[in-house]
C-alpha cells in the first residue's frame, strides 16, 4: 500500500492552496456573515478545472483519480467549508451520478457546462420523513405517456437554488416497491425551489427544500435503469463519505494551525498559551486527529482509485474525521477564549460549520450501522 503523493497530486495541492489563499479566505468571513453564494468564485473554480476533476476527458474533465478531489475540497475545507461542500457536491451529488449512470445522450446534454462549472446540479434524496431512512422515499414519479409526472417533496438539497443551478436529480418511487433516478432541470414546471434555510453554519452554501407537483419530464429522463435508484445513490453516497472525510481533514489542519500560531503569540501571567500544559495538550490532541482522519480518508481514497472495496473504510473515515473536526473546533475556540467566541476568528466559523460533518452523507450513527454490518453483526 503507497499513501505517498504523486507530484500531480502536489501540484493540485499547491495550485487550490494559493486559490483558497488568496480569492477565498479574504472573502470568507464577509460572505458568511451576509449569507452569500459567491457565484463568480464558484465559476473562477470551474475555470481552474476543479469540478471537472474526476470526470472524463470525453467530456472535459481531467480524468483524474479520487483522490485529487479529495486534496482540492480538503484545501478549500482549510479556509471556507461552505465552498468546500459546493465543490464535493458538485462533483459528487451533482455530476457523479450523471457520470456514472447517464447515457450517452444525457452525459452529453448535462455534463458538459457541469464540469467546467459553468452550471451546478444538486441532488435531491432527503425528505421531510425520509433522512437516514433514505428508503422510506415518499415522492411519486408516475408514467404518463412518454413523460413522468412526480409529486413530492425534498428537503435540505445543496446546490440546488443558485443562479446557476441547471437540474437536480432527484430519488423517487415508480412503482409500489421500487424507487428510480430522474433527471428534472431547473425551471420546469410544478418544481418550486422554495426559500433557502437559516442554518447554524455554511452560510454561503446554497440549501434549499423542493416541491414537485404534477411535475413533468421527459421519460428519458430517468438515470440508469428504473428500480435501481437505490442501489445508485448507496453508491453516491459511499463516495461521499470519503469526500466529506476529507474536509474534515482541512478543518481538522486550520484548527491545528490556528490554535498553534495563537498559543505562541497570546500571553498570560506572563507566559505564551502554550507553555501551559491545558492548552499545550489539547493542540497535540488535534495534532494525533489529524494525522488519524488524514490516513483514514486518504487510505479509504486509495482502496476506491485501486478498485478494491471501501464501504467499511469510507464509513470508518467519515466517523471519526467529522467527529474529530467537532471536538477540535470546539477545542481551538477554547484556546481563543473570549475572541474564539467572536465570528471575526476562523474558530468560530468552523466551530458552527463543523457540527453538520457528523450529519450529511450519512449521520454518525448510521456509520456506525454500516461499520456494525460490516463486522459481521446482525444488527438493524
Amino acid at each position: 500500500m503507497d499513501l505517498s503523493f504523486s507530484d500531480e497530486h502536489r501540484a493540485l495541492r499547491a495550485m487550490v492552496r494559493d486559490f483558497a489563499t488568496n480569492r477565498i479566505a479574504p472573502n470568507a468571513e464577509a460572505w458568511d456573515r451576509d449569507h452569500h453564494f459567491p457565484v463568480d468564485v464558484v465559476r473562477e473554480m470551474g475555470d481552474l478545472g476543479l469540478f471537472g476533476i474526476t470526470a472524463d476527458e470525453a467530456w472535459g474533465g481531467a480524468g483524474a483519480d479520487f483522490t485529487s478531489l479529495c486534496i482540492a475540497i480538503e484545501e478549500l475545507a482549510r479556509v471556507d467549508q461552505s465552498m468546500a461542500i459546493t465543490l464535493e457536491a458538485g462533483v459528487g451529488l451533482g455530476i457523479n451520478p450523471i457520470h456514472e449512470f447517464g447515457t450517452e445522450d444525457q452525459k452529453a446534454r448535462w455534463l458538459p457546462d457541469l464540469v467546467a462549472g459553468r452550471t451546478l446540479a444538486g441532488f435531491g434524496l432527503t425528505e421531510p420523513d425520509a433522512g437516514s431512512d433514505a428508503g422510506a422515499t415518499a415522492t411519486k414519479a408516475e408514467l404518463d405517456g412518454d413523460e413522468w409526472v412526480i409529486n413530492g417533496s425534498k428537503a435540505f438539497i445543496t446546490n440546488s437554488g443558485t443562479d446557476i443551478t441547471s437540474l437536480v436529480t432527484i430519488t423517487a418511487r415508480t412503482g409500489p416497491d421500487e424507487i428510480s433516478t430522474i433527471v428534472v432541470p431547473s425551471g420546469t414546471p410544478g418544481f418550486v425551489v422554495e426559500p433557502a434555510y437559516r442554518k447554524m453554519g455554511w452560510h454561503a452554501s446554497d440549501t434549499h427544500g423542493l416541491t414537485f407537483t404534477d411535475c413533468r419530464v421527459p421519460s428519458d429522463h430517468l438515470l440508469g435503469e428504473r428500480g435501481r435508484g437505490f442501489h445508485q445513490f448507496l453508491a453516491t453516497l459511499d463516495d461521499g463519505r470519503i469526500a466529506i472525510a476529507a474536509m474534515a481533514v482541512g478543518v481538522l489542519e486550520s484548527c491545528l494551525d490556528e490554535s498553534l500560531a495563537y498559543a505562541k503569540e497570546r500571553s498570560s501571567f506572563g507566559k505564551p498559551i502554550g507553555s501551559y500544559q491545558a492548552i499545550a495538550f489539547k493542540i497535540a490532541d488535534m495534532q494525533v486527529m489529524v494525522e488519524a482522519a488524514r490516513l483514514l480518508t486518504y487510505r479509504a481514497a486509495w482502496l476506491k482509485d485501486t478498485g478494491q472495496p471501501f464501504k467499511q473504510e469510507a464509513a470508518i473515515a467519515k466517523l471519526y474525521a467529522t467527529e474529530a473536526a467537532v471536538t477540535a473546533t470546539r477545542d481551538a475556540t477554547q484556546v481563543f477564549g473570549g475572541s474564539g467566541f467572536v465570528d471575526a476568528t476562523p474558530v468560530a466559523r468552523h466551530y458552527r460549520d463543523a457540527k453538520i460533518l457528523e450529519i450529511g452523507e450519512g449521520t454518525s450513527e448510521v456509520q456506525r450501522l454500516v461499520i456494525s454490518r460490516g463486522l459481521g453483526l446482525p444488527i438493524r
